[in-house]
């Protein structure tokens, strides 16, 4: 699982924000693995490797009301406008392109994105995106349960 952005851009952190508040309320199995992928781009391609299914939040310019939630997977996934702040600067889908280009393309890819409200400098979310900030990591826990993975909640008790 792979969350991106910049989390000194408020919004564009989502990814980030949002995989670490569910290593807040989970107890991931070692199957899982979680990384903060900030703004590394191609960085990123070496942690394909082996990799067979792929979870990706970040922000995702979807021209929707801030807040919004989407599921991108399939052909929707490369299509997708990551935001930059530069042009220089590689994005999420210029590093799958690579990964494709490499033979490192997961089997199954799956981003949920979230329309930013803001990416002005701050380093909280916006308010209509921290609103769905839970939403996100349910909608996250759903996506690793259709792979077979249930996370152990902190709070329940044995």
């Amino acid at each position: 699982m792979l969350g991106v952005g910049n989390l000194l851009l408020s919004d564009d952190g989502v990814g980030v924000h949002t995989i670490r508040h569910l290593q807040e309320v989970v107890q991931l199995s070692g199957e899982v693995q979680v990384l903060d992928g900030g703004t590394m781009g191609l960085d990123l391609l070496h942690y394909l490797e082996g990799v067979s299914h792929l979870l990706i939040v970040d922000a995702v310019e979807m021209d929707q009301p801030p807040g919004t939630l989407e599921r991108l997977v399939g052909d929707q996934v490369p299509a997708y406008l990551s935001l930059k702040m530069s042009p220089h600067e590689i994005g999420l889908p210029d590093m799958l392109f690579a990964a494709k280009l490499r033979d490192l393309y997961p089997a199954e890819v799956v981003v949920w994105g979230v329309q930013p409200a803001t990416t002005e400098v701050g380093l909280d979310l916006s308010p209509p995106v921290a609103a769905r900030l839970d939403v996100l990591v349910e909608k996250v826990l759903e996506e690793l349960a259709r792979w077979g993975i249930k996370p152990r909640r902190k709070d329940e008790t044995r």
